[in-house]
């Protein structure tokens, strides 16, 4: 029951004054695809009775917002909802998504969601796109001048109609700061999660994606699901599972393709190949997916230097672990730890 309740504040001790909800508004729209819109509600909306003892502010306050809240707005598979607030509430909210316009390839973006972005955006707001949502932010011109990503489908389309933004094919998503961009579809759920790690650091966002069932973060980007085909689930993929299992108990040692073999029980080359064709990754790439990830909580404590940080999730060297945190999270493990840390100066 606890999980249907609507959201709210946190908690607070008596004689503290309680820190106001983040609120986050959700564009919906005729003719949407619920997916975009589902992900936004499931993170954002949804009660978090897990997180209790884990938030130092409360969990966020969702809306969903439409040009003309209380009228039915009909979603691709045949059914339809209705959004009880308007655009005059999205542009007062903290947090703005746009999950979707409804045809990114006639480029009409409602008059009204333009001006309700910019004034949002001109507040102080946080704006975010998922998939050809950023279509409607290029239209407020909010992406002039900015690297930016979409469904590497409508990519070129952006790119020729918007020549002044910097159009990335490539990546899940962009945190431009105040303006944060993703590809198609699931990569918005990548940057949901990362929009809570910002705000709420890793622990937090780590929880959300177990609830959601989902890594914490993914590496690479969306180029490598262009075109590729579907491969069928083998026997020896239980293999696979379980050395990914025992990888993830083992990431402060060292971690080989022959030990991640042995762990599935397969020669080198088969595990290769069976590991490649599941995860679309190679597996020492994916262990280093996993060790960034496993070093965001302890930067997120001011214990320990980065060097003791990149030891224990198993870097041979600090200046290992700087590259590839790099290339992953984007910063380095010293901005990360500043900017996230908690109780860090």
């Amino acid at each position: 029951m606890a999980d249907q309740q609507s959201t709210g504040p946190v908690a607070v001790a008596i004689g503290r004054r309680p820190e106001p909800v983040h609120d986050v508004a959700v564009y919906a729209f005729d003719g949407m695809t619920p997916f975009e819109l589902g992900v936004v509600v499931e993170v954002f909306g949804l009660a978090r009775p897990e997180l209790s003892g884990l938030l130092a502010a409360p969990w966020y306050g969702l809306k969903v917002c439409a040009d003309r809240p209380d009228s039915a707005l009909r979603s691709v598979g045949g059914f339809s909802l209705t959004a009880h607030h308007g655009l005059d509430e999205l542009a007062a909210a903290d947090t703005v998504v746009i999950p979707g316009v409804p045809n990114a390839f006639s480029g009409e973006v409602s008059p009204g969601l333009v001006t309700a972005l910019r004034t949002a955006h001109e507040r102080g707001a946080r704006i975010v796109s998922i998939c050809s949502g950023a279509f409607a932010l290029a239209a407020a011109g909010l992406l002039d001048g900015r690297e930016a990503t979409t469904h590497w489908r409508y990519a070129e389309l952006l790119q020729r109609r918007h020549p002044s933004v910097r159009v990335n094919p490539d990546v899940l998503y962009v945190d431009s700061g105040s303006v944060l961009t993703s590809a198609g579809s699931a990569a918005g759920i990548d940057l949901c999660l990362h929009l809570v790690r910002r705000d709420h650091g890793a622990k937090v966002a780590n929880s959300v994606a177990r609830r959601f069932v989902v890594p914490p973060h993914r590496d690479g980007g969306q180029a490598q699901f262009i075109e590729a085909a579907v491969r069928p689930v083998e026997e020896e993929d239980d293999g696979v599972a379980r050395s990914m299992q025992w990888a993830m108990d083992h990431l402060s040692g060292p971690l080989t393709i022959s030990l991640l073999a042995r762990a599935a029980r397969m020669s080198d080359r088969s595990y290769l190949r069976h590991f490649t064709a599941r995860n679309g990754t190679s597996p020492m790439r994916w262990v280093i997916t996993q060790r960034i990830a496993a070093s965001l909580p302890l930067l997120e404590s001011p214990d320990g230097s980065v060097e003791e940080v990149a030891t224990a999730v198993g870097f041979e060297s600090a200046a290992t672990f700087r590259h590839h945190f790099g290339r992953v999270m984007r910063t380095s493990p010293t901005a990360y730890r500043r900017g996230f840390g908690r109780g860090v100066a």
